[in-house]
């Protein structure tokens, strides 16, 4: 698949998943508040007018956001429209590509993006969301590493050998994206989130439900037989918790990043 087929494949899967997505998204509101007590930590300087929600989805990080800002505007950008269509009494919401967003150079103060740079190119991500920040401002940035979901790559691998979960970046990918793109690290810090679910089928449905099932850059893969279903729940057996819960893993990475008040 093409990079540009497999970006139009995630706009579908999220298009497709917001009636379902608030409603299964645990696991991203409880990172979402993980994202905004680091922000908290590393607000800028000075008052802030216009802050940005990239990435925005549904919308539930904006409470936080309007928590933190209390006196900025409110930039929502998502580039699913279905998503966009699902928030709750906003203005002006903005359909767009993080890699490429309709705003001109230093036009906001902040940008919180929680669960969506993960779908990008770091790189080119972070350099955008430099260029549209102004001198000292802040990124807070929650994205996913390479351990996400590695409870079921580990089952998928015990049935076939295609790419059922996308490889996400590690963290010092992300550090340095961002330091190429002119913004310090003024915070990094790596932590798991759990889902979980009684059985297979459950903890499969909340993945789809929140748009963030085969996705990966591999060929499109026919519907899985009754034999090769049985032995995927069978690996993932082994990752039953005392609970008696199938848990499945987010690998959270949080970053706080600084532009420089006078960048080169």
């Amino acid at each position: 698949m093409t990079e540009g087929r497999h970006r139009q494949a995630v706009r579908a899967a999220f298009d497709r998943a917001a009636p379902t997505y608030d409603q299964a998204a645990a696991v991203q509101r409880e990172i979402c508040a993980l994202l905004a007590g680091l922000a908290a930590d590393h607000l800028p300087q000075g008052p802030l007018h216009r802050v940005l929600d990239a990435g925005c989805g549904t919308g539930f990080g904006l409470a936080h956001l309007r928590r933190l800002c209390p006196e900025a505007a409110c930039l929502a950008v998502d580039f699913a429209p279905a998503m966009l269509a699902r928030l709750p009494e906003h203005p002006q919401p903005v359909c767009a590509d993080l890699e490429a967003l309709p705003l001109t150079a230093g036009a906001v103060d902040a940008v919180w993006s929680s669960l969506a740079l993960q779908w990008c190119v770091p790189h080119r991500a972070l350099a955008e969301l430099a260029r549209v920040l102004r001198p000292g401002g802040r990124a807070w940035i929650a994205t996913l590493g390479p351990r996400t979901l590695w409870e079921l790559r580990a089952a998928f691998a015990q049935v076939d050998r295609a790419e059922h979960v996308i490889p996400f970046h590690a963290l010092q990918e992300w550090t340095m994206a961002a330091t190429a793109a002119g913004l310090g690290i003024a915070a990094s810090q790596q932590q798991d989130a759990f889902a979980s679910a009684p059985g297979l089928r459950p903890l499969l449905r909340d993945i789809k439900a929140i748009g963030a099932h085969q996705v990966g850059p591999g060929r499109r893969r026919q519907p899985m037989g009754k034999s090769a279903w049985l032995r995927l729940e069978q690996a993932y057996e082994a990752h039953r918790g005392a609970d008696g819960q199938l848990p499945a893993t987010y690998d959270v990475i949080l970053l706080a990043l600084a532009k420089p008040e006078n960048p080169p």
